[in-house]
């Protein structure tokens, strides 16, 4: 019996000195990206071999764990569906492919992974209105989220959330914590409201388990999730910080998004930008670099990886009337338009009129969904829905015909002569079957020779005949001054948006000045 006991203890022993390590990320419960090579690695002993088995197929990979005992191997995963897998992983200290064993188990480390799903996996990041659960911050609500928490038990089967672990670092690190969670009500009030919204809208329309891996820290600006190097070559360099303060640079990307590098995914949300407001021309060229950095680290050969970004918030931002955050916004649809496989989102409408000093809007089912837009038509294939926003693409001078003079006339300039003078018209991209409303259009401004901004007349026109171009547009009016130099749209630290095209995506905001 003694020597029995000896020998249980001695194999015990074996096994931890070999234990396998395996990432939290590749834990229970998580989702893995349908129809490609899916990349898995760990560490074990330098030398030992380690096979990786996958249930769905019951194909085995071995791999030779290197000096520093690292390993990868890329799993081929089939088309997605609601069956939970299994995935086993053996330390050999021998090949097992060459050296054949008559004994039931010689694996000096066996780790089993249960309840994986195969489905669409997407990587969210950013700072706090990514980071922001349903359940909320202080005194500051996610709108619904008690009806979404009880109805997430609806998904169980569908959607699991990975929420990182915050954990600055100021060196490169191995691993994070972070384990997949299934989506049930004890669980969904941490989730991502942003995030867990999108996977909703994802499930519901394409019928597949989504996984969404959340690593987002709120106060962090874009140099957090950029390397060393990187940022040693901007003329800002690096301030030395603590690992816990939120504006740090590069910390983010140290302690929580390089660990993460590689798991397969189909694209990236990033919800972000409060930060950095104020800098809007450095933020384009940061921003891109740090998208194309991150898809060459994800390296996956034939996939765009796409990003879809959030529009900043209307907020206060110290001046409720300045035009900083307004710059930044365009910077950010400038983004949207020249860096390859990228979208934005605009939420010029979605924050109310008391939420002017409340940075974290609680209409977050909005975003998420209008994300999946973007998703679902530009890499699923999904036909007939509308996705992409309004924007301005130009306008024209015109003589005020007759039905725009007796539109001017109806207004509190009714007897100005100038009514009868000179209106313009606006042409705006995906609006061909026009806006939400005719009239009692709010937001526009019209600048004067002086530079003066005034409130402008609008209302929404259609026309076929004696148009450049057929459809429909807007008006545009200011009476009360000689010349329109320039026109504006919710061009503010904090505007709210009231204008939408007919599939109620809201128009983003813009200015014609140069």
């Amino acid at each position: 019996m003694t020597r029995l006991i000896s020998l249980f203890v001695c194999s015990l022993l074996s096994l931890a000195s070999h234990a396998l390590d395996i990432p939290e990320i590749f834990g229970n419960d998580m989702v893995l990206q349908q129809n490609t090579q899916c990349k898995i690695w760990g560490w074990a002993a330098a030398g030992n071999y380690v096979q990786v088995v996958t249930g769905w197929d019951n194909a085995a990979y071995t791999v030779e764990a290197g000096k520093d005992g690292s390993w990868r191997v890329e799993v081929k995963t089939p088309s997605a569906s609601y069956s939970k897998y299994e995935i086993t992983f053996a330390e050999y200290s021998y090949n097992p492919l060459v050296v054949k064993s008559e004994r039931k188990t010689d694996a000096v480390a066996l780790k089993k992974v249960e309840g994986v799903l195969i489905g669409e996996v997407w990587f969210c990041s950013g700072q706090s209105n990514m980071e922001m659960p349903l359940g909320g911050f202080w005194n500051c609500p996610v709108e619904g989220a008690n009806e979404t928490i009880l109805k997430s038990q609806n998904y169980r089967h569908a959607i699991r959330v990975a929420t990182i672990a915050k954990d600055g670092k100021q060196e490169p690190q191995k691993k994070v914590a972070g384990k997949w969670e299934v989506a049930c009500p004890a669980n969904a009030s941490r989730f991502s409201a942003c995030a867990y919204y999108f996977a909703t809208t994802i499930v519901d329309a394409l019928d597949v388990p989504v996984g969404i891996i959340n690593c987002s820290w709120g106060g962090s600006c874009v140099e957090g999730w950029l390397p060393k190097e990187i940022l040693l070559t901007y003329p800002d360099g690096l301030i030395p910080m603590d690992d816990t303060d939120y504006h740090a640079k590069m910390v983010m990307y140290n302690g929580m998004l390089y660990p993460l590098a590689g798991y397969t995914v189909k694209g990236f949300l990033w919800n972000q930008g409060e930060s950095n407001v104020g800098r809007e021309k450095e933020y384009v060229d940061r921003f891109c670099t740090m998208t194309r950095l991150w898809r060459k680290m994800w390296n996956q050969p034939g996939d765009p990886l796409p990003i879809y970004t959030v529009e900043l918030p209307a907020y206060r931002y110290g001046d409720a009337n300045a035009v900083d955050a307004a710059k930044f916004r365009a910077a950010q649809h400038q983004i949207a338009r020249e860096l390859e496989h990228a979208g934005c989102v605009c939420t010029s409408d979605l924050m109310y009129e008391h939420e002017i000093d409340q940075i974290h809007g609680c209409k977050k089912r909005e975003i998420g969904e209008r994300l999946a837009y973007l998703a679902l038509t530009r890499d699923y294939g999904v036909v007939g829905l509308g996705a992409d926003a309004p924007e301005f693409e130009y306008m024209q001078e015109v003589d005020a015909n007759a039905d725009d003079r007796m539109v001017i006339a109806g207004t509190a300039v009714e007897k100005n002569p100038k009514a009868a003078g000179k209106v313009m018209h606006l042409y705006f991209t995906n609006s061909t079957d026009g806006f939400d409303r005719m009239a009692n259009i709010e937001g526009f401004e019209a600048q004067d020779t002086d530079g003066m901004w005034h409130k402008a007349i609008v209302w929404s026109s259609s026309a076929w005949q004696n148009v450049e171009r057929q459809g429909c547009f807007l008006t545009l009016a200011c009476p009360e001054i000689d010349k329109i130099v320039n026109v504006r749209y919710c061009y503010n630290n904090f505007a709210i948006g009231k204008l939408h095209n007919s599939r109620g995506l809201p128009v983003v905001p813009f200015t014609t000045e140069k």
